[in-house]
């Protein structure tokens, strides 16, 4: 759904004539609103009972980063059962090598015992994959923004909780159509903000949308603005004053 449309559906009318106000003499400043990059729901690819939760609301994560773990007795059962049967089939292999060299053992059994080594190898990685998939990691840098469920609960299609990418931020616009041309993917503009302290930070835009909505008779910008400390809280209102080429 595009941002427009956001603001169609569910926002007073008197709100979104504010958005599209022209704010500047030079009939190039609009206001804007702040919206993290990604928001990301994360689920688990197993079902089953929460264990335990590593991260709460607000905690600053990264990608890779454990988040959550479901109960795995069984699997971490059967992730060392197999790993001892890999472990035995090295040593019966090595000890038969010697006999081999002197033909005491036939190739049709050294073969044998090779071929059970492989399949114990192939057992322990699915093992160790089963193993895996109960441990729920983050797939972006980013912040907790929510926790849908607690240790103890059932895990199934449902979401864990869910993630927002804080760098870069977007700068989501709302611009009247006879504006339509001038905007242009690329330009710079300058970002004014109040909270938490009256500043201006630059950015680029980054998405024009080519098709006018009909309805307010208005189109999309969308610009990136880099927040690497994460200085910068989305959900802001902002202005945005374009360096048109």
């Amino acid at each position: 759904m595009s941002f427009i449309s956001r603001i169609l559906i569910g926002t007073p009318a008197i709100l979104f004539f504010s958005v599209v106000t022209v704010l500047g003499q030079d009939n190039l400043t609009f206001e804007g609103f702040i919206e993290p990059s990604d928001l990301v729901d994360i689920s688990s690819q197993a079902n089953g009972i929460l264990k335990e939760v590593m991260v709460e609301r607000g905690d600053r994560i990264t990608n890779g980063q454990t988040i959550a773990r479901l109960n795995s007795d069984v699997e971490e059962a059967e992730s060392e059962l197999a790993m001892a049967r890999v472990e035995f089939a090295k040593r019966k292999v090595l000890r038969n090598e010697d006999l081999y060299k002197k033909e005491l053992v036939s190739i049709h059994d050294k073969d044998e015992m090779e071929t059970e080594l492989k399949v114990s190898e192939q057992l322990l990685r699915e093992a160790q994959a089963k193993l895996e998939i109960r441990t729920i990691r983050s797939t972006i840098d980013g912040v907790i923004v929510e926790r849908f469920l607690s240790p103890g609960e059932y895990v199934g299609e449902e979401p864990i909780m869910r993630i927002a990418r804080l760098d870069p931020l977007y700068v989501e616009v709302v611009i009247p159509a006879e504006k339509f041309g001038i905007i242009k993917k690329g330009d710079k503009a300058e970002v004014s903000l109040d909270i938490p302290k009256p500043r201006k930070y630059n950015a680029s835009v980054i998405v024009v949308d080519r098709v006018v909505d009909a309805a307010s008779g208005t189109f999309g910008v969308r610009l990136i603005l880099r927040n690497p400390e994460y200085l910068l809280p989305a959900g802001l209102r902002c202005r945005v004053r374009f360096n048109a080429r």
